[in-house]
């Protein structure tokens, strides 16, 4: 099974292959900072990807018109920011994403 690695907090957690980063760790009981229905509209789930970038699914068009939609053109520059609802683990990752917390 995949694992998900969650910096600063540190935590790491097994996620099915295939879950969203996001699902992953919020089916562990920690809370993940969003601000819509966990669908990508409002970008505040976005990590950053320390380590696995090519382990997780390809950003879709849908990720990248809400990124450059919510936080500009820079934010597609940046291949390693993610939104954690919209990135599917398919192998080991280590993400940093603030406000990351036990439920």
């Amino acid at each position: 099974m995949p694992r998900i690695r969650v910096e600063p907090l540190g935590i790491e957690i097994e996620a099915a292959r295939g879950d969203s980063v996001l699902d992953a760790v919020c089916a562990r009981g920690f809370f993940w900072p969003v601000g819509c229905a966990k669908n990508g509209e409002c970008t505040n789930c976005a990590m950053e990807v320390l380590s696995g970038l090519g382990r997780l699914s390809q950003m879709g068009r849908y990720e990248k018109h809400n990124l450059l939609r919510q936080r500009g053109p820079g934010a597609l520059s940046n291949a390693r920011l993610r939104l954690a609802c919209q990135a599917h683990v398919e192998g080991d990752v280590v993400v940093y994403k603030r406000g990351v917390a036990p439920h």
